[in-house]
């Protein structure tokens, strides 16, 4: 076999890039990194320099996953006109993510949920810190549980909607609309009234 000239670095960025092509067609459990080194065209052993194994290309994974979804809640923040609008804007960038890349958000959560390494978890708190900045400037009277719960059921509101179209229950159109009936009956709840502010929530509403 003819192995590819690879600078210092790129080998890495190749493997994660493949590892991720590899999830779309055949999820987690066809992940392994001879196969991995097959496809890119290195020796079996030539991903061992950046992954001691399996389990660190699951999390160097993991990891990128929270990266991506980050930089989209990040670009869809800053395309909104008003909280609402920002809400809407992020809540859809997380429901294409999870549903484009159903195999990489199940790896990204079950990395943080087993504990993963420090650096899942470092990008898992950054996503989090993004979802956070949605909702606007901490006020002093905002209970830290509230606006926990709030972002937890954003999240599970979201998930739960990709997984529906992502195992085709429903279509994806049908999905697009739930994210805008589930983000209007949010911010209109009381828990966005505590967490955001009735004045916040409502601009742009009407």
């Amino acid at each position: 076999m003819t192995e590819r000239p690879f600078h210092h670095g790129n080998l890495r960025a190749a493997l994660l890039d493949e590892a991720v092509t590899v999830l779309r067609t055949s999820g987690v459990d066809g992940l392994s990194l001879r196969d991995l080194a097959r496809r890119v065209g290195v020796s079996h052993g030539a991903p061992r320099s950046h992954f001691v194994d399996r389990q660190a290309l699951l999390d160097a994974l993991a990891v990128q996953g929270f990266d991506r979804l980050r930089q989209r809640t990040r670009e869809a923040l800053a395309a909104g006109r008003d909280l609402p609008d920002r809400f809407h804007r992020v809540a859809q960038a997380y429901v294409d993510f999870a549903i484009d890349d159903a195999a990489l958000m199940e790896l990204m959560f079950q990395a943080k949920a087993d504990g993963g390494g420090e650096a899942v978890q470092e990008a898992a708190g950054a996503l989090f810190t993004e979802l956070d900045r949605a909702m606007g400037p901490r006020r002093a009277a905002t209970d830290d549980g509230d606006r926990d719960a709030f972002k937890l059921l954003f999240a599970a509101t979201m998930q739960g909607i990709a997984a529906l179209v992502a195992s085709h229950r429903i279509p994806r159109p049908e999905g697009d609309r739930l994210v805008d009936v589930a983000m209007t009956m949010m911010l209109g709840s009381a828990l966005a009234a505590r967490t955001i502010g009735e004045g916040e929530v409502g601009a742009g509403s009407s």
